[in-house]
């Protein structure tokens, strides 16, 4: 048997995250609306969002789309990760968008990126400081109130606990998991007002989007390691995914969650 084909990496993930086809169309058309203003003289753009800056992008396909549901605006991607950040790049290409939107290998700690009129920072808190959870999520906050234009829009893609983990659950997780690593819904928010945003929409992924994510996750691979089991890379891969998988199915299947809050910076 040929040792040629690697394993393959996150080619069934749309979205890299638990976000379904349906609710990621619904954002964008809520988000490329024009604000109402509170009166004639309120900052805003009366044509809706003219600039994104996606907060570890990865390869930015909700960017891509709202770029294309929003003619003229322009968009700005931050990621570390260069294969993403090139899947991004070819994605823009192949949809007439490279010249109206950058990928960028960056930290976004510190960033000089922005203000934008709407900012995305989907499961990507950590990329915007270097404390440890649960801090670093407040952290993230006040610098996504500096990046967002007056007006303007953030949502933010965050981790929830959806009920209290219980210690065989915390054990089964990733290393080091602890109860006080995230916040529940409603403690998310009070922290997002208490940063300077009043929250425009509350939403969580469903049991639904997470089992698309997580089955999409590994997918390729699982299917990878059944036509070359005997590959030099297959011992090295089934460890890994079969670490993920029991992290999920035993540990935060049901307990761990995510927020998708539409924020609006109080002037």
């Amino acid at each position: 048997m040929s040792h040629s084909s690697s394993p393959p990496r996150l080619t069934r993930l749309t979205f890299h995250g638990p976000l379904s086809e349906d609710r990621a169309a619904r954002m964008i058309r809520r988000l490329s609306t024009p604000p109402v203003p509170a009166s004639p003289d309120a900052p805003g753009s009366p044509t809706g969002p003219t600039s994104v800056l996606d907060i570890g992008c990865g390869w930015g396909e909700f960017m891509l789309r709202f770029l294309e549901a929003t003619p003229g605006a322009t968009g700005v991607g931050i990621d570390l990760n260069e294969e993403d950040l090139a899947r991004g790049r070819a994605g823009a290409e192949a949809r007439g968008l490279a010249e109206r939107v950058r990928f960028v290998r960056e930290s976004a700690v510190g960033t000089a990126h922005g203000p934008a009129d709407l900012v995305l920072c989907f499961g990507a808190s950590h990329a915007l400081s270097d404390a440890r959870p649960p801090e670093h999520t407040s952290a993230a906050l006040q610098a996504l109130r500096r990046l967002v234009t007056p007006g303007g829009r953030v949502v933010l893609g965050e981790g929830i606990w959806q009920r209290p983990p219980t210690t065989a659950e915390l054990s089964a997780m990733w290393p080091d998991a602890s109860p006080t690593e995230h916040l529940d819904l409603a403690g998310l928010v009070d922290l997002a007002v208490a940063a300077g945003f009043r929250p425009a929409w509350i939403e969580t992924a469903g049991d639904d989007e997470w089992e698309d994510f997580e089955s999409a996750y590994q997918s390729d691979v699982e299917e990878w390691l059944a036509a070359h089991p005997d590959h030099p890379q297959a011992e090295e891969t089934r460890d890994r995914v079969d670490r993920h998988r029991s992290m999920w199915l035993r540990g935060y299947r049901g307990v761990l969650g995510l927020a998708y809050l539409t924020l609006v910076p109080v002037r």
